[in-house]
């Protein structure tokens, strides 16, 4: 059973950092890709950055780009989310996600061809 599971969310201010971690457990780590989708209430859920199974790819949200970081350590079978610059419209949840297909094929950057998904963190970013 694959599990992912979030956590280092939390309430900041404005021009904080904050980073996310995802541990996955129950498939081959390095032959998932990863990426992190984020639903403000009220609001769909939207996609933040997504990586590629090596880590030598990444994908960005034009929202988040050179704010946000997406990093894996295929060691420690966990992704990472560097948060930096919060601002209050990045106040959300924060799923991670995973799919076997490589972002070569697909549209990392498309919730819906995630197969795996975490519970999700709260971030919260306050003026």
């Amino acid at each position: 059973q694959v599990k992912l599971v979030e956590s280092g969310g939390g309430l900041v201010q404005a021009g904080d950092s904050l980073r996310l971690s995802c541990a996955v457990t129950g498939r081959t780590f390095s032959s998932t890709s990863l990426a992190w989708f984020r639903q403000a209430p009220g609001k769909e859920r939207e996609f933040v950055a997504a990586i590629s199974w090596s880590g030598g790819t990444t994908y960005y949200a034009d929202s988040v780009k050179g704010r946000f970081t997406i990093s894996r350590d295929n060691a420690k079978n966990t992704v990472y989310l560097q948060m930096n610059s919060l601002k209050p419209d990045d106040t959300a949840i924060y799923y991670c996600a995973g799919t076997s297909a490589s972002c070569r094929y697909i549209d990392c950057r498309r919730s819906e061809l995630h197969d795996y998904w975490g519970q999700g963190t709260q971030v919260t970013v306050s003026t």
